[in-house]
């Protein structure tokens, strides 16, 4: 699949790699892409509008008070041509304006904007590239879902060498062609998924329950990691605070059993994510009204076993989706139990997290997690908010789903 008839808009950035979006441009251009650009304040001290419109046939944006573009909203209007933003070289100064949100000028104000997938390309000196601010403001735009390729290791232009170097435009093609290609292989497959998230609730009388602290964050973010990548999914989630994205289809429940005939509905899938805090047990009989302070049984109060969603998902003989996930949130033996756990559901991928911490896991912002294959092997992700991680085990899941797929074929 070629770049042919893409629109991508460049934002040329302050640096001594700026020049190295002229070869890019010509990159492009050959091979049929339409190139918009902006060219920042800094950017200009290296570059001139002048060759960058030669080489695009396209107008050099500038301004963002430009009286002759304003008409049309410039920082809407390119966002919404585009369909991939560029910015290179990312300096570590713009990096924090991203990071901050800042909108101070078009470029700014166009990436703040967007609706569309933005890529950054670094280059910088090695010593500003490790400084923890740097990897701080790293950490905060990939959570806001920015993509990154680079920096590589290399002598800089201030003769030092180390990691900082930019990308080069060879490889940014080659990382565009890729990221084409999947795009559009996702689009044609027409790849569905489902993803469970929250608690469920088992009542005991009209206004008790059975239920535990998930607050549905990280299920909800890998349903909207998962929809950002062209996958169509639907969320079936338990009680929760969150506000949902318009984007997604949402199914509300209240019980397991709730949950599992939900789950039933929406088979057959391609993908299935088990990020439910699903109540182990329920009681056997619910009261319908509500049970006294004087109740005498209450130590006699029989519970029963939930159906188990992960276990049924995995063994479904008829409607297996190709890739199942589970959750294993445990207080002990994190790793140790969540092994058994992937043999004993039979799935493809357990991601374990230690609940046992208030900082991360049940009702928090942030999660730290290892994610185990079949074979044992674990990759671990250390705590960061939990849209960065659904970033990253979407990802996954889509990789291990395009092999498989090709594998099949």
């Amino acid at each position: 699949m070629s770049l042919k008839n893409k629109k991508i808009l460049i934002v040329v950035g302050g640096g001594i790699s700026a020049y190295k979006s002229l070869d890019l441009i010509r990159l492009l251009k050959k091979n049929n892409v339409d190139v918009k650009t902006i060219l920042t304040k800094s950017g200009k001290e290296f570059v001139t509008p002048l060759s960058i419109t030669t080489l695009t046939k396209n107008r050099t944006f500038e301004d963002i008070f430009d009286k002759n573009g304003e008409a049309e909203i410039d920082h809407i209007a390119l966002s919404r041509w585009a369909d991939l933003i560029i910015v290179l070289p990312t300096t570590a100064n713009f990096m924090t304006k991203l990071s901050i949100g800042k909108a101070e000028d078009l470029a700014t104000t166009v990436l703040l904007a967007s609706n569309k997938d933005i890529l950054l390309v670094p280059a910088m000196n090695v010593r500003m590239w490790l400084h923890k601010a740097t990897q701080r403001n790293i950490k905060t735009l990939q959570d806001f879902g920015y993509h990154f390729i680079g920096p590589e290791k290399g002598e800089m232009a201030c003769g030092e060498y180390g990691e900082g170097k930019m990308s080069s435009p060879r490889q940014i093609y080659t990382y565009l062609k890729n990221y084409f290609d999947n795009k559009n292989l996702v689009k044609n497959k027409n790849f569905k998924a489902l993803v469970t998230s929250g608690p469920t609730r088992e009542y005991l009388d009209p206004i008790r329950y059975i239920s535990n602290e998930s607050s549905g964050k990280q299920g909800y973010e890998i349903a909207l990691a998962l929809k950002r990548l062209g996958i169509k999914t639907k969320l079936i989630t338990g009680p929760s605070n969150l506000v949902f994205s318009k984007d997604l289809i949402i199914k509300k429940i209240i019980s397991a059993k709730e949950m599992l005939s939900e789950v039933k509905k929406s088979l057959p899938v391609d993908i299935a994510v088990c990020a439910a805090a699903v109540s182990d047990f329920k009681p056997i009989n619910k009261s319908k009204n509500k049970i006294k302070k004087n109740y005498t049984n209450i130590d006699n109060l029989s519970l029963e076993k939930n159906p188990d969603i992960l276990d049924y998902l995995s063994k479904n003989n008829k409607y297996r989706p190709k890739i199942v996930i589970g959750f294993s949130a445990e207080t002990e033996n994190v790793i140790k139990n969540s092994k058994i756990k992937i043999k004993e559901k039979y799935c493809d991928l357990i991601v374990a997290n230690d609940v046992s911490k208030k900082d991360t896991g049940l009702n928090s912002e942030y999660n730290k997690v290892s994610i185990i294959d079949k074979k044992g092997k674990i990759k671990s992700i250390p705590k960061n908010k939990k849209s960065y991680i659904a970033n990253t085990i979407a990802k996954i899941i889509l990789d291990k789903l395009l092999i498989n797929d090709k594998n099949i074929n």
